[in-house]
């Protein structure tokens, strides 16, 4: 994590143990909380399991919209074979072994034909118990909805959670199968370094497929990828680089930039790496110094920016998505407005608008230069950009973040009043 100093974190020893000291407190750092935008606690347990390996258990939670999150990350890397644990609960107490999912592992209850495929979910330290809390709690979560659309299904899903929670009772012997390709999974053996009769644990050589998928997705996250295009100037034959990079406090975006061998015209383009939020964002910066400029911003395609003070409103179709600095993002806007702008010269040019547009050019300069207080308003009904926060994790006093629910007409904008998510199936 980003944002880390040290007057932010307290702890002791960066690994321990798990379980060998009362005394052992988790590193706290105050962070933003990406559901209400005002400041949560994230705690990281840098721990090492016995009989297993180092992990990092991170678990956040806001106390001003009791938002919570908790998922692990190996602290290795990944292994030479895949690992396999095949679980026979006998016992009640079998379901307080601690278990180390990590989100490349499928887990799989044979007698119930229930998996739950790799990647569906992030990786988690819990107990068996707690997995199948967590199975119950992802198979309820649109249960709602779907009773209204879909009934039927939603009364079988209902019977079947009911089976995923009697086997807490273990009024009967249950097998629990977690195979991770990654090597990086675990089941707590009590009786270690004896073995255990009750768990079975083979390691195995991955699949082309396997080392693919694990490969595929380390790659994502470095990789440029490169395809050609053409260039929307001259329109001769241009490269589009494309990455995906995750910024620090918000969200994986993806950037794709181009270059004209030809003509030499440059632009790039942000595309938000998630969904449309629930709620829309308005962010709004008090620019006061100069140093503001070098704030990155990320303004998507659905975002509109005001700046009150210049009586200024740019619409969110303008400009399209970027990801730039502050200074880059008033730049882009002087250009469209003033600069490359098609009635400013030339015979159709009239007078006192040229002299308008001018004066209006003058004043966004002299905000880049620092010489103009103003309020900069980035308003995104899809709630997909972001304007940094110099001092994160602490809070900005210059900058407020407003979440709001949408309007009738903005969901019609982004298409989402005729969206049909549940029981589309029906309709062909």
């Amino acid at each position: 994590m980003s944002g880390i100093n040290e007057d932010s974190v307290r702890g002791g020893n960066i690994i321990k143990d798990i379980g060998t000291d009362d005394d052992w407190q988790p590193t706290e750092i105050e962070s933003l909380c990406m559901n209400c935008y005002k400041n949560g606690t994230t705690r990281l347990l840098l721990t090492r399991i016995p009989f297993f390996k180092e992990i990092i258990v991170s678990s956040f939670n806001c106390d001003h919209c009791h938002w919570s999150n908790t998922e692990i990350q190996s602290a290795g890397e990944i292994q030479d074979q895949g690992v396999c644990y095949t679980m026979k609960i006998k016992t009640k107490q079998d379901l307080n072994r601690e278990v180390v999912k990590a989100d490349s592992a499928t887990s799989r209850i044979p007698e119930l034909d229930f998996e739950i495929p790799p990647f569906t979910q992030k990786g988690s330290l819990s107990t068996i118990e707690g997995l199948l809390d967590r199975a119950v709690a992802g198979l309820e979560q649109d249960q709602p909805a779907r009773r209204k659309t879909d009934p039927d299904v939603a009364a079988r899903i209902d019977e079947f959670i009911q089976k995923l929670q009697k086997l807490k009772d273990v009024e009967e012997e249950f097998t629990l199968v977690i195979e991770d390709p990654s090597g990086n999974s675990f089941v707590e053996n009590p009786l270690a370094p004896l073995k255990d009769e009750a768990l079975t644990v083979t390691k195995f050589k991955r699949t082309i497929e396997q080392d693919k998928q694990l490969d595929d997705i380390n790659a994502m996250r470095n990789e440029v990828l490169v395809f050609d295009t053409n260039c929307p100037e001259c329109n001769r034959s241009a490269k589009t680089n494309m990455k995906l990079v995750n910024i620090p406090h918000f969200k994986e975006v993806i950037i794709m930039a181009t270059n004209c061998d030809n003509c030499g015209h440059r632009t790039n383009e942000v595309k938000s790496g998630g969904a449309t939020e629930e709620q829309g964002t308005k962010i709004t910066l008090h620019v006061t110094d100069v140093s503001d400029m070098t704030r990155d911003v990320l303004k998507s395609e659905t975002c509109a920016v005001l700046i009150p003070e210049l009586e200024f409103e740019l619409g969110m179709a303008a400009l399209g998505g970027k990801f730039t600095t502050l200074e880059g993002l008033l730049k882009d806007i002087k250009d469209l407005i003033v600069d490359k702008n098609p009635f400013i010269s030339g015979d159709s040019g009239v007078t006192e608008t040229i002299q308008k547009l001018k004066e209006f050019g003058g004043k966004i300069e002299k905000v880049i230069a620092g010489e103009v207080d103003v309020h900069i308003i980035l308003d995104d009904i899809a709630g997909n950009s972001y304007l940094q926060n110099v001092y994160a994790p602490e809070p900005d006093p210059e900058m407020t973040i407003e979440k709001y629910t949408r309007t009738f007409e903005q969901n019609e904008d982004l298409g989402l009043n005729d969206m049909k998510t549940e029981g589309y199936e029906q309709d062909n």
